[in-house]
């Protein structure tokens, strides 16, 4: 399956894969088939006693705003009390999903996580064994085998991510056709629809994957997303994220994407993700000032190591800060923001200058120029040139070897 795929396809492909890449805008949600249909299918409506189902919803709401140890707590009382469900399984391995997201390149955590789905597998083929058609083991056996493929293919196990996509795909299709009004499957229904129509013309290194799976419906997507934000039980924020990350980086409706993350980042003030996206919504309808605001916040969160704000939150908090000290004539203190925005990247880039890297590093040789400091931003784009290139880092490099960059 990936043999005429290449080296550099293959690294390529893993940028867009992980949870921080610049180029996927939003982070942990990942544009790729194994995991289109993961992070809805965790969501079941089948919890009978009502104070479990409360129990549910908090250790919800308590994984998105990063206090793991609060949702650990709600889960385990779930198993204690459903113990024949998986929903209490499913969700504290949500909790360890999340821990891993918080500090991706700590692989520690992989190990656990894996045994946490496995259990959650097992439980649902005993389930489907006894009826096939039972709504909740396909929805969560989905699910489990879903996120195993969403982090094999961030850690670079293409083949186990792509047969995991296969077989987790045919279990939200039929849970969805068994119950076609639950709205919390009808996201997995509408993310598979809509990126696998977007995420091929955007990415072409992934159309080899996407000739084993059945074609999808931008249009229809959208309007599942919408729907699944709207009624969705279980499902409610992941949908809403879906649809942010729709708006913000496919469809280019900022202000779309601000309303929704203003309220994501309201509802779950300690998640960096949604924190970020905000910030980047105000970047992208060029609000320099709020964007300074919430970026600086992501920075002093990262610097007093407040759970979940990595490396990759700071780095990125760096190189907008440095930009808008830039655009505001402040060149010293942008040159002390795309330093330490350089610094995170040489110690994150193992595979390659990241985005971050190179503007921040053409960013640089600007300010040079603009400092007089002639030689050193003609060292500083000739340093552009030998990384790799992003968008027209080494277009406009070459441009300001020639002639020297000034505002206009």
């Amino acid at each position: 399956m990936f043999a005429s795929t290449s080296r550099r396809g293959y690294s390529k492909l893993r940028r867009l894969l992980h949870p921080n890449s610049l180029s996927v805008a939003c982070g942990i949600q990942l544009p790729i088939v194994v995991i289109l249909i993961s992070c809805s299918t965790a969501n079941s409506q089948w919890i009978s006693d009502p104070a479990v189902d409360a129990r549910l919803l908090r250790g919800i709401d308590y994984i998105y705003n990063i206090e793991f140890e609060k949702a650990d707590r709600e889960f385990d009382q779930v198993i204690r009390l459903q113990s024949d469900h998986p929903a209490g399984y499913f969700f504290r391995a949500m909790t360890q999903w999340w821990r891993i997201l918080s500090d991706f390149e700590n692989e520690s955590h992989d190990k656990k996580f894996y045994e946490m789905l496995e259990t959650v597998i097992e439980m649902c083929e005993r389930r489907l064994e006894e009826n096939e058609n039972d709504v909740t083991a396909l929805f969560f056996k989905g699910g489990a085998v879903g996120f195993r493929g969403r982090l094999r293919a961030n850690r670079g196990a293409w083949l186990g991510a792509a047969n995991d996509g296969m077989t987790a795909l045919p279990a939200v299709r039929k849970a969805h056709e068994l119950e076609p009004e639950n709205f919390d499957v009808l996201l997995g229904i509408g993310i598979y629809n809509y990126y696998a129509e977007v995420i091929p013309g955007q990415y072409p290194i992934v159309k080899p994957l996407m000739l084993f799976f059945p074609s999808g419906d931008r249009k229809k997507g959208l309007e599942q997303l919408l729907l699944a934000s709207q009624k969705a039980k279980y499902a409610k924020t992941e949908a809403t994220y879906f649809l942010l990350q729709s708006y913000f980086t496919y469809e280019k409706q900022y202000l779309k994407a601000l309303e929704i993350a203003r309220e994501l980042h309201a509802k779950y003030p300690r998640n960096p993700l949604f924190h970020r996206i905000y910030g980047r919504c105000y970047v992208s309808l060029g609000n320099w000032g709020e964007a300074s605001r919430l970026f600086a916040e992501v920075e002093e969160r990262f610097r007093e190591k407040q759970p979940g704000y990595d490396v990759y939150d700071g780095r990125e908090a760096y190189y907008y800060l440095g930009k808008f000290h830039f655009l505001s004539g402040r060149l010293n203190e942008a040159l002390q923001s795309l330093y330490k925005c350089d610094e995170l990247s040489r110690k994150l880039d193992k595979e390659g200058a990241s985005g971050f890297m190179s503007m921040s590093n053409l960013t640089i040789g600007l300010i040079y120029d603009l400092q007089k400091r002639r030689a050193s931003a003609v060292a500083q784009y000739r340093k552009v040139l030998d990384m790799k290139e992003f968008e027209n880092t080494h277009k406009d490099a070459r441009r300001f070897i020639e002639h020297p960059y000034t505002r206009n």
